[in-house]
């Protein structure tokens, strides 16, 4: 291969770029990013930069020497409009085109956004650019925010905005947040959190719609009831970035469709990261990222799957002072073991829901009811997955054991 385009300068794209240096490729690299920005670490976009705690010089992925050292082309602030697999070409927005060998795919995800979006206070928050415009809104003064949706990315936000502050009320479909992915027991830990840290939680209802003409005003609900609000911020999930790729040969669903190797049906083109549904299996995840491209450029400069990518599923999350760490594979019917630690005493906690701080006074963070815990999941005698509430050194030897395979029992 001469040429290779890595399409989405992203923290995969990025990966994909040091993988195909590192071994051995030295000709021609291309990456396209449509934002301004060079690769940047999106995990503290909800956490420290939006609390003012880090700025954006904490944030870049990429140093000027190691940036030379890559010898890449960056053609940033533009999209990929679409692919000519066979032809080998790259499409650009501006009419450019990108001639190729090889198609490294890791344009990610973009945020769901509900009907009427174009309201001034109403955010989402996936980029720079959307932690720059939340920030800015937080800092006019004490305000009254609702979070749509308690998975990773609403938790977070909701638990910046409180330690800001702000009178918090996230809003959660589901019965509990996080339920499908720790189960109904422990997800029940997630919602003290959320009381523990002054933040009202409305758990097992929708949204109907949104109040307001220019300026978001309030957030109407499923079961008749409306929240006053000055800033709303929808944390409902993500996308891939797929639609360039509409018309060109790869199979889409979901997701850009590769084997377990992250190889499309053209083995010159490869997904990495959010957008690649790798074995059946689509994982936003930081891990996923940078574990994936290892594999995708080995493949890819090999010109068949020689390897495959099957770890075991790993996050994250910071919430309300608390360290989350999950890996593995739950299913329903898994039962829960605690092995370190209790949940009593967070629970008991959260039951007496902590005061929201005074307009404008910021909240402290808060203190851990408890040391935390370890739990594991467990099937038929073996360990699928393992969650950890700031217990991490316990936490790191279960995930050794999963990623062995032994699944074996973690010593009481």
């Amino acid at each position: 291969m001469r040429t290779v385009t890595i399409v989405g300068a992203s923290l995969s794209g990025l990966y994909a770029a040091r993988e195909l240096r590192a071994q051995g490729f030295d000709g021609r690299l291309v990456i396209v990013g449509d934002e301004p920005h060079p690769p940047y670490d999106r995990p503290p976009l909800s956490k420290d930069f939006l609390t003012g705690r880090a700025d954006e010089t904490h944030l870049s992925l990429l140093d000027t020497e190691e940036q030379a050292e890559l010898g890449a082309e960056w053609l940033l602030g533009v999209r990929a409009r679409g692919l000519d697999a066979r032809g080998r070409t790259v499409l650009l927005d501006d009419g450019r085109t990108v001639s190729t060998d090889g198609v490294v795919i890791a344009t990610g995800a973009s945020a769901r956004r509900l009907p009427g979006d174009s309201l001034a206070g109403l955010h989402t928050l996936r980029t720079l650019d959307d932690a720059r415009a939340l920030r800015e809104d937080l800092t006019r003064g004490p305000r009254r925010v609702v979070v749509i949706g308690a998975g990773f990315i609403g938790a977070e936000t909701a638990s910046s905005c409180a330690a800001l502050g702000h009178a918090v009320t996230v809003v959660e479909a589901a019965p509990l947040p996080l339920l499908a992915q720790l189960g109904a027991e422990l997800a029940a830990v997630c919602a003290a959190l959320h009381r523990r840290g002054g933040v009202e939680l409305l758990t097992g209802v929708g949204v109907a719609g949104l109040r307001g003409t220019v300026t978001v005003t309030g957030v109407d609900l499923s079961d008749g009831r409306s929240l006053p609000a000055d800033v709303v911020i929808v944390g409902i999930g993500a996308t891939p970035n797929t639609a360039w790729l509409a018309g060109s040969t790869l199979a889409l669903h979901d997701g850009v469709l590769c084997d377990d190797g992250c190889v499309t049906s053209l083995p010159q083109v490869v997904a990495v990261g959010d957008v690649a549904r790798v074995g059946g299996v689509r994982a936003e995840h930081w891990t996923s990222a940078t574990e994936q491209p290892r594999v995708a450029v080995a493949n890819l400069l090999a010109g068949r799957t020689a390897e495959t990518a099957r770890s075991v599923p790993y996050f994250w999350s910071d919430q309300y002072g608390a360290r989350i760490q999950f890996a593995g594979r739950r299913q329903d019917g898994d039962v829960v073991r605690i092995v370190e630690g209790e949940t009593a005493g967070l629970l008991a906690a959260a039951a007496a829901e902590t005061p929201r701080p005074a307009p404008g006074q910021t909240a402290a963070t808060p203190a851990p009811a408890t040391d935390g815990f370890l739990a594991l999941y467990e099937r038929e005698g073996r360990t699928t997955a393992v969650l950890a509430v700031d217990r991490p050194r316990p936490f790191m030897r279960a995930r050794r054991e999963l990623s062995r395979g032994e699944g074996r029992m973690v010593p009481t």
